[in-house]
């Protein structure tokens, strides 16, 4: 009786199961585009105090900031381009 059950209805579920998993493995690797190859994250520094970037407005670390001397003052900036765009 055990191997009935087996064969009429464990067996064809298996199978089932089996080619589900297959089919939807295939289609699914056909419905994504490829990937480009995963870019290099940059190590960020932490600590310091943060400042905020007197032309975009953005918080940044006293530790990774562009500085510049604007009348005696240190002004901290998020990047060169913002350091370019400033006028003190």
């Amino acid at each position: 009786m055990f191997s009935a059950i087996v064969r009429e209805f464990l067996l064809p579920l298996l199978i089932f199961l089996l080619l589900r998993s297959l089919l939807r493995s295939v289609f699914a690797a056909m419905r994504s585009p490829s990937r480009p190859a995963a870019q290099p994250q940059q190590a960020v520094q932490s600590g310091g105090v943060l400042k905020k970037d007197p032309v975009c407005g953005t918080y940044v670390s006293t530790n990774t900031a562009i500085t510049r001397s604007v009348n005696g003052e240190l002004v901290y900036f998020c990047s060169q381009e913002c350091a370019e765009k400033f006028r003190g």
